[in-house]
This record gives structure tokens, sequence and C-alpha cells, in this order.
């Protein structure tokens, strides 16, 4: 599996099981968090697509969340 770089967003399930986003730094500190949790990963997707813009941050998950809807 490849080094996770940074800055980058991390994107997982909390334990409600909805889907969040956090952004980290290049100094791999948190500076952003999602402000709600998501029911669809593709919706999670898109806040992230909003605050990302113009950018080619990548968007990281835990490995067995990957393929997760």
């Amino acid at each position: 599996m490849a080094d996770r770089p940074f800055p980058s967003f991390w994107l997982y399930k909390d334990a409600r099981g909805e889907w969040r986003w956090t952004f980290h730094a290049t100094n791999r500190e948190p500076i952003a968090v999602s402000s709600e949790g998501y029911v669809r990963k593709a919706d999670c997707r898109h806040g992230i697509d909003l605050i990302a813009v113009g950018t080619n941050w990548p968007v990281w998950s835990p490995i067995d969340q990957v393929n997760m809807p």
C-alpha cells in the first residue's frame, strides 16, 4: 500500500455509521473536519469537492472502507 501524502483528506465512517472527512495539513495535523455526518459516501465526497476546488489533494480511507458505497 502506498504511503499517504500530506496534505490530504481522510474519509471514514464514524461510530454512528455516517461518513465524515478530516483534512490534514502538510505537518499531518488535522486542520478541518466535516461539520456533519453523511448517510451516503457520495455526499461526503461532494462536500470534499466543494472545499478542494482547484487542488489535487488526495482522499484516503481506511482499507476496510475503501470500496464501501
